[in-house]
């Protein structure tokens, strides 16, 4: 943590703030898409998601770097199921959101076996996903 003073007052800033920053520039896009916290997403997609999934290596899920409005099951040598390869989905805000929030709903027969129930986590991770930091 840095703390400056000025004018009488002091700031302090967090390295993760300094870190992330660009990513809160996304936050508002003009075309609407990353409407929730991509800061409070990367710290929830740390926390929740990287047990299965990494931006840049297949795990037990695909890598997720541009996976924003890609096509789903489209990453190179991952063995999706058939359902999710047959599913057409792409993977835009909404039905990422639909997705996070119940797999199963969106494509029956798919192997995620996670949900997030709250739909500001399930906003806050959209948006780091859509951020450029994950693109």
């Amino acid at each position: 943590m840095t703390a400056t003073a000025v004018a009488g007052c002091t700031i302090s800033v967090t390295v993760s703030a300094l870190l992330l920053g660009p990513l809160v520039q996304s936050a508002n896009a003009p075309d609407g898409v990353a409407t929730g916290d991509p800061v409070r997403g990367h710290a929830l997609y740390q926390s929740r998601c990287t047990a299965c999934h990494s931006l840049d290596q297949s795990r037990i899920g695909p890598a997720h770097r541009g996976v924003f409005d890609r096509l789903a099951a489209s990453v190179p040598d991952f063995d999706y199921s058939p359902a999710l390869k047959r599913s057409g989905v792409r993977w835009t805000e909404a039905n990422l959101d639909r997705w996070l929030a119940n797999p199963e709903a969106l494509v029956p027969g798919q192997r995620m076996g996670y949900q997030v129930a709250d739909p500001v986590d399930r906003q806050d991770l959209i948006a780091f996903l859509a951020s450029p930091a994950a693109r």
